[in-house]
């Protein structure tokens, strides 16, 4: 496999595609995050000439959507609420198809842990972990992984609450703020070395992987603010991988996201041992952000794709895992 050369831009009526909510903002730790992908996700399609409008979970009911008869949903939420399979949940019982994955892909690819299983068994590389829910597992589990070591909340993105362990002693503080995010924490296996991500559209056998971006962040810190806020991250794509090594990345990733059951669109992030060159899969987004700082615009724009046509195709997109027959939806009446 290799880097795609050139993604085509779906041939849509914007008008056929009715009216669009664009959910973002919602009740997670990454609301700042997903107002600023819903913003630029808006103006895009209204650009395009969709009739889309802004929608805010956080500030009205969900189930507006039906009363104001939006029939779609461009889903711009990140992290839990959004991303997880509740808000995908509420839409398949509305009839609303939405972006992006299903309810379970998205919350099985929220849990990092759950993820990781899945991937292990398969086959998947992926690096070594343990879940823990103590500062003593969290000092066995730098005992067994060894530094430098991960601590991340199990279910949040954007690196919130994420700290690189190097000693025991720092073990208690890193637990105790993962924990303040979320009560599963993981500790992961540090794997030093190149860090790329790749981005997947499509479903099933249709799926394309992206090209991969490298990202050379400030000091190898690509933490909140230098994935978001910061100029001084660089982003490598081409990526200038080793002959052969980006096709090698995007089979991985798309056997990832196929494993999981994803569909529409999602983000790998993938670490390369510096010794081995081995690729290790960390983790999958489900509904990646779409900020001016943000990745999938950018592999998409290699590939030929620009910011409005990718949200445009994205729309088209939208489905539903089950939708159901138009009597049972109270219709036909």
């Amino acid at each position: 496999m290799t880097a795609l050369t050139r993604l085509a831009p779906v041939t849509v009526d914007p008008r056929a595609l009715g009216k669009v909510a664009v959910l973002m903002g919602g009740h997670s730790a990454e609301r700042e995050v997903s107002l600023m992908s819903g913003s630029g996700v808006l103006a895009a399609l209204r650009r395009a000439g969709v009739d889309a409008h802004a929608f805010d979970p956080a500030e009205r009911p969900l189930w507006d959507l039906t009363r104001e008869g939006f029939a779609r949903a461009f889903i711009a939420l990140h992290g839990r609420f959004g991303e997880d399979g509740t808000v995908q949940g509420a839409l398949e019982l509305m009839g609303i198809p939405y972006t992006g994955s299903g309810v379970l892909a998205s919350s099985v690819a929220m849990d990092k842990v759950m993820t990781k299983r899945i991937w292990r068994a398969e086959g998947l590389p992926t690096p070594d972990w343990r879940q823990v829910d103590s500062v003593a597992e969290t000092q066995a589990a730098f005992d067994a992984l060894g530094a430098p070591m991960i601590v991340k909340p199990a279910r949040e993105g954007s690196t919130i609450g994420l700290t690189k362990v190097t000693s025991r002693e720092q073990c208690a503080a890193a637990y105790r703020l993962a924990a303040q995010h979320d009560p599963e924490v993981l500790c992961e296996q540090f794997i030093a070395g190149d860090e790329v991500t790749c981005p997947v559209l499509g479903s099933g056998a249709a799926a394309q992987a992206l090209p991969v971006i490298r990202i050379v962040a400030p000091g190898g810190n690509y933490d909140y603010q230098n994935k978001y806020f910061s100029d001084e991250t660089r982003y490598l794509v081409p990526c200038d991988l080793p002959a052969g090594e980006e096709g090698a990345i995007q089979a991985l990733v798309l056997a990832a996201y196929r494993t999981l059951g994803c569909r529409g669109w999602a983000r790998a992030d993938v670490m390369i041992d510096a010794a081995t060159r081995r690729p290790y899969l960390l983790e999958i987004n489900t509904a990646p952000g779409m900020t001016g700082h943000s990745l999938v615009p950018m592999s998409a724009r290699a590939a030929g794709l620009d910011y409005d046509a990718l949200c445009l195709r994205l729309l088209a997109d939208a489905a539903l895992d089950n939708p159901l027959p138009a009597v049972r939806r109270g219709e036909g009446r």
